[in-house]
């Protein structure tokens, strides 16, 4: 993804897109870092740093960064897909006449498409069938990526040729990158965590103590275990980097949107006001519902997920959610679905 090879394609420039195009240009490469924002694309063209979405990190000259779609794509031979996960439809389909042939596309959001339920780099696919598709993923905020802090992430593909030859061109001096072919539970994983951040982050807001944050954690765990599993994911997915190393991460962080959330509507702030003060989303907002949806077809029980829609959508107060799930009746540890 650098030096004589053909440029890389970032879609997305809040946050994490920034980073990697940051990361990127780090490694010697001439990134493109694309954005629907005209003015701030501008912005950091012209003081090399994202003011909205990154602050104080500056973004290197050889990062290209632009509103126009077509510009940032052409020649690309690697594109990043990281726009939040409700705009990934509509951002694919503007960019359907502009994909270079060949390009590989690696999904860097962590969510689901809201409307039919799949998988992000389903809908990559379904989009684009000509071209490979990857999914970027594990524990990793978006500043401590662009500072060149230590972080190790996992790049999944179901061939894993690619997975290596994506590896090699992501890796750097403070990021390592490890392969996996379990598509399925690394996407299901980095989606399903941040509804159990909510969760954390509504228990912490609360005060209930760390005990109450490692079962909710550790509860969490399980129930996006069933889930993966059902839909086809391998369990030891959900025990490396993109599973319990993310959920920890997104349920512990002090930089944690999702958590940060829950714990502000748990202190009596509305969902709207909390989502109103900040430019970041909390992508598990717009998943629990849509897991909840894939949960049910399944015939896989998810409570903690339950709870967390009944507290965003339905007004349930927080403390009632908690004493919700304490109520439930006795069931072994290793459940693997509701009686």
């Amino acid at each position: 993804m650098s030096g004589a090879t053909r440029p890389a394609a970032v879609l997305g420039a809040g946050s994490w897109g920034t980073a990697l195009a940051i990361h990127l240009a780090r490694l010697g490469g001439s990134p493109r870092l694309w954005g629907r924002d005209a003015r701030l694309m501008q912005e950091i063209c012209a003081g090399r740093e994202n003011r909205r979405y990154l602050p104080g990190i500056a973004v290197p000259l050889a990062v290209l960064a632009t509103a126009r779609l077509e510009e940032a794509l052409a020649g690309a031979g690697v594109v990043i897909v990281a726009v939040p996960s409700h705009f990934v439809d509509a951002v694919l389909q503007a960019a359907t006449d502009a994909m270079p042939a060949g390009a590989v596309l690696v999904s860097a959001t962590k969510g689901l498409d809201s409307k039919g339920g799949r998988r992000l780099s389903v809908l990559l696919a379904e989009r684009f069938p000509a071209h490979p598709v990857a999914v970027l993923s594990g524990p990793s905020f978006a500043r401590e990526v662009a500072l060149g802090l230590p972080t190790a992430l996992v790049i999944a593909a179901a061939d894993e040729a690619l997975g290596r030859r994506l590896q090699g061109g992501l890796a750097g001096a403070a990021l390592r990158v490890y392969t996996n072919r379990d598509v399925v539970g690394v996407e299901i994983a980095a989606a399903l965590k941040n509804v159990i951040a909510i969760a954390t982050g509504l228990c912490d807001g609360l005060a209930l103590g760390e005990n109450a944050r490692a079962a909710l954690i550790t509860r969490g765990l399980a129930e996006i275990v069933r889930l993966g599993v059902a839909l086809g994911a391998q369990p030891t997915t959900f025990l490396g980097l993109a599973g319990l190393g993310d959920l920890v991460l997104t349920c512990t962080g002090a930089q944690s949107r999702n958590h940060a959330l829950g714990r502000e509507i748990a202190r009596g702030r509305a969902l709207a006001e909390v989502e109103a003060g900040t430019p970041t989303i909390a992508e598990g907002v717009r998943t629990v519902s849509t897991a909840l949806t894939l949960a049910r077809a399944a015939c896989v029980g998810m409570p903690i997920c339950e709870e967390v829609a009944a507290v965003l959508f339905e007004g349930k107060p927080v403390l009632q959610a908690v004493q919700s799930l304490l109520a439930r009746e006795p069931r072994p540890e290793d459940e693997a679905r509701p009686r």
